[in-house]
């Protein structure tokens, strides 16, 4: 019999039967759509931490020079003491780490933990827990900030500790409606007044957190009102991606001198980027990456388990008929190679329902979540063959037994 003979066999019988097709397979549905969504949404995170959430703390192509390092999770007791007896980086490590690195493309020095949240008030209109953010001329370049009116700040702002404030686009629009209607107006914080230079263009959320309810103060100005942070901040940007390694190193050895540090002496900072939020994100997924296959080889054993009861009923269903084909001529090879097309096509087309329910379910986390979800190619690949696999793997019994039958004992069978 030929091999597409074989399968189109099979798929006669399968739509015969569409209810108990439908049952048999789902099981390995189910796994299947388990697997794909899940993996799904893990490489969706994967490169949403490293395309946008790292971007969001550190900038692209760059790092920090930190007091705290970044990290995860919470720090033991011991290494909490240690880091609090650190000091604090001042803006005079600035010039320091300016003098080594005379070829980065920004260098700005930003107010760091705790960050004060704040009202924002302008005439009878007020915005909420605004995060307000002190930093030097810089930091927009080294954020990437784009503006959607106005101007940024200057050197001289900084220096002068003028009233002066950025705002995010979120607190403008809320303020404004119009964010264009924002520059030159007056806001109030603390009780202080601000004239918006500047409002930020908009940029969007991270796992459904917004990154433009923020206002941003000249660092003077802001700790003339909120006091020096206890992680105050200096933040690097290259030129390129290839410069920030050896961009960190020199600045580490710049801030080595400034700190009066010995040879041997460990550090008392950080030199960062967003490696550890990456580095601790597929930590995780590697968890998940084991875990997940557990899960789904029970759901897809269990359904191949039910795939070769069902073929071996059907074998009991159908002697009579085998017993015909071998009457005809059919040789043993024939009949298993039928049963077998017959388990594959079923474990491949549950293959494929699971792939595409596991992509629906992706489709529908991605839009109504904040979690991002992509399909990858090597899943979908891997959906497929684990159908093919396991009706091979629990076809080949049935195939064979109907293959071994009498023909003169099949023929008798009513």
């Amino acid at each position: 019999m030929p091999v597409v003979e074989g399968f189109r066999i099979a798929l006669q019988v399968i739509l015969a039967h569409k209810l108990r097709s439908f049952f048999t397979l789902l099981g390995i549905i189910v796994s299947v759509a388990f697997l794909v969504a899940v993996v799904a949404i893990i490489q969706g995170m994967n490169a949403y931490v490293r395309e946008n959430l790292a971007e969001a703390i550190v900038g692209k192509n760059a790092f920090q020079i930190r007091r705290t390092p970044i990290t995860v999770g919470l720090f033991d007791d011991e290494e909490w003491k240690r880091l609090q007896r650190r000091p604090i980086i001042a803006p005079e490590d600035v010039a320091q780490v300016e003098r080594a690195l005379p070829d980065a493309a920004a260098i700005a020095l930003q107010s760091g933990w705790p960050t004060p949240v704040n009202d924002v008030t302008w005439r009878n209109r007020t915005v909420g827990d605004a995060q307000i953010l002190g930093v030097t001329a810089a930091y927009m370049i080294v954020q990437d900030y784009e503006l959607a009116t106005g101007e940024p700040f200057t050197d001289v702002d900084v220096r002068e500790r003028r009233r002066v404030a950025v705002l995010g686009n979120d607190v403008a629009s809320k303020l404004f409606d119009n964010v264009a209607l924002a520059v030159g107006q007056k806001i109030r914080l603390r009780n202080h007044q601000f004239v918006v230079k500047g409002v930020i263009a908009k940029k969007g959320n991270v796992l459904g957190r917004s990154l433009d309810g923020f206002v941003m103060l000249p660092f003077t100005a802001f700790e003339g009102i909120y006091g020096r942070r206890r992680t105050t901040v200096i933040s690097v940007k290259m030129a390129e991606a290839v410069q920030v390694a050896d961009g960190m190193g020199r600045a580490e050895e710049a801030m080595r001198v400034a700190h009066r540090l010995r040879p041997g002496e460990a550090n008392d900072f950080t030199v960062d980027t967003a490696e550890g939020l990456v580095a601790f994100w597929q930590r995780l997924t590697r968890v998940l990456f084991t875990v997940v296959p557990v899960v789904v080889a029970i759901g897809v054993v269990v359904g191949g388990i039910v795939i070769m009861n069902i073929m071996l009923m059907s074998v009991n269903e159908r002697t009579h008929e085998i017993g015909i084909r071998k009457s005809l001529g059919a040789r043993r090879r024939d009949i298993r190679r039928q049963f077998l097309a017959e388990s594959v096509t079923l474990a491949v087309l549950g293959g494929v329902l699971g792939l595409l329910s596991g992509w629906i379910v992706a489709a529908l986390v991605d839009v109504a979540s904040p979690l991002p979800a992509r399909v990858t190619w090597w899943a979908a690949t891997l959906a497929l063959g684990l159908g093919a696999g396991v009706g091979i793997l629990f076809g080949v019994y049935p195939a064979s037994r109907a293959a071994r039958l009498d023909p003169i004992t099949a023929l008798r069978q009513e």
